[in-house]
């Protein structure tokens, strides 16, 4: 889109992580956590980090295709990371994009575990093939 363009006429920087956010949000709803299943139990998706590696420009009226794994998490899906990876039309990788994440309570402004249930959904997203489970660290 003409929008996403800046002065070198290429995808802006900020357009990559706008792209890697709403694959986010349809990779979670393909797993059944829409939006509205977030709302009702006052829980929503919250990054600590986004890292961006630019690997090829994408032009103006190219189309790309966003991929989204997950590279790591806790067992109870507490805090997780996600590797998106995006591709020009011709099928260059134009970027990679890490993204390290959490749940928050939406009313208690805190940090929290999905449901068992949603987490159980959450865990059936695909994971990438250096997939590794986080094990929290022993508090001193």
């Amino acid at each position: 889109m003409w929008s996403m363009v800046d002065a070198n006429a290429h995808l802006r920087h900020s357009a990559y992580a706008d792209f890697a956010a709403q694959a986010r949000l349809n990779l979670l709803e393909r797993f059944g956590l829409k939006p509205s299943v977030f709302l009702k139990q006052g829980i929503g998706p919250i990054l600590f980090r986004e890292e961006t590696f630019f690997l090829k420009e994408v032009r103006p009226n190219d189309i790309v295709r966003v991929t989204c794994e997950l590279t790591k998490s806790r067992a109870d899906g507490s805090r997780w990371s996600i590797r998106h990876e995006i591709y020009r039309s011709d099928n260059t990788k134009a970027a990679i994009i890490n993204v390290d994440g959490a749940w928050i309570d939406t009313v208690q402004r805190k940090l929290t575990s999905l449901p068992d249930d949603l987490n159980t959904l959450f865990m059936q997203t695909p994971h990438s093939d250096d997939y590794a489970e986080d094990i929290p660290k022993a508090k001193a």
